[in-house]
């Protein structure tokens, strides 16, 4: 049974027809479509938010 292409190949190949295609940048932007991150976005900022008022938030921003 031929079992075609190896994925790395596959992978390098649709990698140089995006890059012939779209060019570098092209080929990045349209990756990252696909990448929906990782974790659970709410649950980290309110670990890193909850404990600041508006008025802690105001003086962070007028001190830089």
């Amino acid at each position: 049974m031929k079992t075609g292409k190896r994925i790395e190949q596959i992978r390098k190949d649709g990698m140089d027809a995006l890059i012939k295609k779209l060019g570098p940048d092209g080929m990045i932007r349209f990756i990252q479509q696909f990448d929906s991150g990782s974790g659970d976005y709410t649950k980290d900022r309110h670990a890193v938010l909850d404990g600041y008022s508006i008025d802690d938030i105001v003086n962070e921003i007028k001190n830089k």
